[in-house]
């Protein structure tokens, strides 16, 4: 029997399965797993995001970006500095530690998964691309929406 919404579960499902393998060949390879990874890859670029966005933005709760954040920074992999654009705000940001292990664990996941996309051609992998970032847009503005939108 085929799920009614087909092409949304064969997405889910997808994630869900590639999700599951990049957290075990990084815990196996590396020692951190995929949440850990991907808090890394967004305090690179948003060192100034809070933890509640950071949950948003990767679909955790607080508490499990709380306890991942607590491990990091005891692990060496993030460090607290003081904001300078506000003395009372502390950041939580990437350790040159941290930097590197992202930076590995990227080649970890690029070098596991290149068999699965190489099944596609480039045109393919370049509409895939394309797609995703057409329904990521979409995803991420009705998981946000714009609160002005309705006024």
């Amino acid at each position: 029997m085929r799920p009614t919404n087909h092409l949304g579960y064969l997405l889910q499902h997808v994630a869900s399965l590639l999700a599951k393998q990049s957290d075990q060949v990084l815990q196996e390879q590396l020692g951190i797993g995929l949440a850990q990874f991907k808090i890394l890859q967004l305090l690179k670029v948003c060192p100034d995001v809070k933890q509640r966005d950071v949950a948003n933005d990767l679909g955790q709760t607080e508490a499990s970006i709380s306890r991942q954040v607590k491990l990091m920074l005891d692990d060496g992999l993030l460090h607290s500095i003081i904001n300078p654009k506000d003395h009372r705000q502390h950041l939580t940001v990437p350790t040159r530690k941290g930097l590197r292990l992202a930076e590995a664990a990227m080649a970890v996941l690029e070098k596991y998964h290149a068999p699965t996309f190489t099944a596609l051609g480039t045109k393919q992998h370049e509409q895939l691309d394309e797609l995703l970032g057409v329904l990521h847009g979409r995803v991420c503005h009705t998981a946000h929406p714009d609160p002005t939108a309705h006024a």
